[in-house]
């Protein structure tokens, strides 16, 4: 008799990559595969935008997605994605994300993904990397929600390892790190951690003239409920952002990207 009990259960896995190069007349390349995906919608004022999306609905255990975007030189572009990444209970392995963002000399890239949220039991280790050419910018955003609060979700459990490092001509610029586990997660009301906040945010912009933005940021730093406070060291503007919920959070950056930015924000954005 055919016992089911006694079999290994194997988990399903998604992976996918999707790279997009762009130059300053339109595409240069392009390739997807598995469950990622990148979109180039006519946009008919501001940058040219690039929307990626993970068709497998989020990220599990064991599961692996990269995107990857490389601007020649002199090129302006947006990459954004189609909607919120979704980190869900993993078990055993933890699921892997990267972003790798090349940008050549005189070129200028906005990363401006849409939240990740995290549910209980998450396991997620995130990387993402940006080559900066000698006279490349880019701006770059991060935004992590703890548990939809409409929904009424707590996270208990949870293992994040989120990294961000931008290089200028093989030379560290920027460094910024975040870890979270089930210790510092049942921590997160002390002053020392969240204060409370359920979601969470980091602006920076990377370039020469990046200090000169610090006034004009805290100049719109004013959303009832969002915490923040924005600094300024040598070629670089760093704005930090805690929230009780997500859409706090979102219409705060909103005001502070139209506040730093010439182009209007991505239409997927606007809602």
């Amino acid at each position: 008799m055919f016992d089911a009990s006694a079999q290994p259960i194997t988990m399903q896995r998604s992976s996918g990559r999707a790279y997009v190069s762009l130059g300053p007349r339109g595409i240069i390349d392009l390739a997807q595969s598995g469950s990622a995906r990148v979109m180039l919608p006519r946009v008919t004022a501001g940058l040219p935008e690039i929307v990626f999306l993970n068709t497998s609905g989020g990220l599990a255990s064991g599961d692996s997605l990269e995107f990857a975007v490389e601007l020649r030189p002199g090129t302006r572009a947006l990459a954004t994605t189609q909607t919120a990444e979704r980190a869900y209970r993993a078990e055993q392995a933890p699921a892997r994300a990267a972003v790798r963002l090349k940008v050549a000399e005189g070129a200028w890239l906005h990363w401006l993904p849409q939240e990740t949220i995290l549910f209980d039991g998450a396991r997620l280790c995130r990387r993402t990397e940006i080559d900066l050419a000698e006279g490349a910018g880019c701006m770059l955003l991060e935004m992590i929600v703890l548990g939809r609060l409409a929904m009424g979700e707590q996270l208990a459990r949870l293992t994040l390892g989120d990294r961000r490092v931008v290089r200028r001509a093989g030379r560290l610029v920027h460094h910024d790190a975040l870890m979270l586990d089930d210790d510092a997660l049942n921590r997160l009301d002390g002053a020392s951690m969240l204060g409370g906040a359920r979601a969470m945010a980091t602006l920076a912009v990377i370039a020469p003239q990046a200090p000169d933005l610090l006034a004009r940021a805290r100049d719109v730093l004013d959303e009832p409920g969002v915490t923040s406070a924005a600094s300024a060291p040598p070629g670089r503007l760093v704005v930090r952002l805690l929230g009780g919920d997500g859409w706090p959070l979102r219409r705060q950056l909103n005001r502070l990207l139209c506040s730093l930015r010439a182009d209007p924000l991505p239409r997927i954005w606007q809602v």
